[in-house]
Parts: C-alpha cells; sequence; structure tokens
C-alpha cells in the first residue's frame, strides 16, 4: 500500500479539535517543523485543531514550531518533561495567565509511558518521583524493600514526526539523534504521520536498518530540505 501523502496540508487535514497529539523531537533535533506549521497554517485558515493536548519533550521555543502553536492558542494542555528553556517565552506567558495546563513528567517516565501504550502495557511501576509531588494522588507499591510508583501508559490520537529515509510502504530511517522519541510515538499513536527527508520505494531500505516498520506508519509526506529549529530561533524568526 503506498502510503505517500501530496503535500504537507493533506497531511494534516484530518487532526481534530480535543486531539492528543504526539510530536516528535528532543528539542530541534528530529521536530517535525515543516508538518508542525503546516497544522498552524490549517488552524489561521478554518481555527481548527484548538483544544490540542500536545506530548513533546519540552513546550517549545522561539516563535517557531510547538511555541508558534501555544502562542496561537490552538493548545489546551503540554505534557513534557522540561516546559522552562531559554527560550520558552510563549508557554511562560500561557502558563502565568492560566491559559494553558501542565502535566509534567520525568523524562524517563515519559519516554516509558509512550513505550508501554505501544507495546500494550497498560501501566509499570518506576522509582523516580517517589516522594515528590509529582507522586501524589498515585499508587504505589514496595517490591525488595524499595518504593516504587506506578504510572499508566500515554496514548495519542495522532503523532506527527520526522525521519530521515522513509519508502512508499511507511518504513522509516532516522538520522542520528533525530530518532529520539519518534519510533515510540509511532507505536503509541492511533494515526502516525511522518515528513521524511528522502522518500523511496519499496526495497531502496536495507531491512536491517529499519527502525519503524511501516505497519505503524499511516502517511508520509517528502520535505526533502526541512527547516531546523535551533537555526530558526537564533534567526529570530516569527512564524
Amino acid at each position: 500500500m503506498d502510503k505517500t501523502i501530496t503535500s504537507l496540508a493533506a497531511a494534516v487535514a484530518d487532526i481534530k479539535d480535543g486531539s492528543q497529539l504526539m510530536i516528535g523531537g528532543f528539542g530541534g533535533s528530529g521536530a517535525p517543523i515543516e508538518l508542525i506549521h503546516a497544522l498552524i497554517d490549517r488552524f489561521r485558515e478554518t481555527g481548527s485543531p484548538k483544544d490540542l493536548t500536545v506530548i513533546n519533550n519540552n513546550a517549545g521555543n522561539g516563535s517557531i514550531g510547538i511555541a508558534a502553536m501555544i502562542k496561537a492558542g490552538m493548545v489546551r494542555k503540554m505534557i513534557c518533561s522540561f516546559p522552562r528553556s531559554s527560550n520558552a517565552e510563549a508557554f511562560n506567558e500561557k502558563y502565568l495567565a492560566g491559559e494553558i495546563e501542565l502535566d509534567l513528567v520525568p523524562q524517563g517516565t515519559l519516554a516509558e509511558r509512550i513505550r508501554a501504550a505501544g507495546a500494550g502495557i497498560p501501566a509499570f511501576y518506576t522509582p523516580t518521583s517517589f516522594g515528590t509531588e509529582l507522586a501524589e494522588g498515585k499508587p504505589t507499591e514496595e517490591f525488595d524493600g524499595k518504593m516504587y510508583v506506578r504510572e499508566r501508559w500515554l496514548k495519542a490520537d495522532y503523532a506527527i514526526i520526522k525521519a530521515q529515509v522513509g519508502d512508499t510502504l511507511g518504513n522509516l530511517t532516522y538520522r542520528c539523534a533525530g530518532r529520539n522519541f519518534s519510533p515510540l510515538m509511532a507505536m503509541a499513536a492511533d494515526r502516525t504521520i511522518v515528513q521524511v527527508s528522502h522518500l523511496v520505494a519499496p526495497g531502496g531500505i536495507d531491512p536491517e536498518t529499519v527502525v519503524t516498520p511501516g505497519i505503524f506508519v499511516d502517511g508520509l509526506v517528502e520535505v526533502s530540505d526541512p527547516e531546523q529549529e535551533e537555526v530558526l530561533v537564533r534567526s529570530g524568526v516569527v512564524y
């Protein structure tokens, strides 16, 4: 099945109001900037999607990407590990004004909650956060003399991620650290949309190098020269 999508606009056209949306990337590494901006374009044209819950490593930087989504008023809640960064004014302003919610999750726990959803594991135990405010209201249990906190899996309606090479069947490889959360998110979302730098025919990827199998991917759009978040932020770009 050819999963190629012809345009960025078409790739994000089905994301609905109130969706839980995973966005790949560790800071700018692996961030699908073009898909995010296509989603912003759609919001400006139609007023949708809004009231989104966004799951990402952080809450955006500068005035592009996730930060631009927040500034536009598209995001109701952030689930992330690092809401405060060197250039997170968009989130800071909305949060201090009471206009956005925050669910702060330790980074290892965030990754494991996403992985658990993809693996069909509804809950797991971790010692991380025990005895802190982040564990309040969560079940705890002792194992071998050590206390653990029970965490639930973390699913999403949609995931938008970035890969280096993808074939038309949806098989993906990533570039270095750009891999980060993306393989986990692809497994944990009901629908996964990918921007790839190089789109190839079936057989164009060595099967031994495939990281995300095509079964976890619903659509791909080629972006041959993707923007890099840090470069845009340093240049003062406002989207």
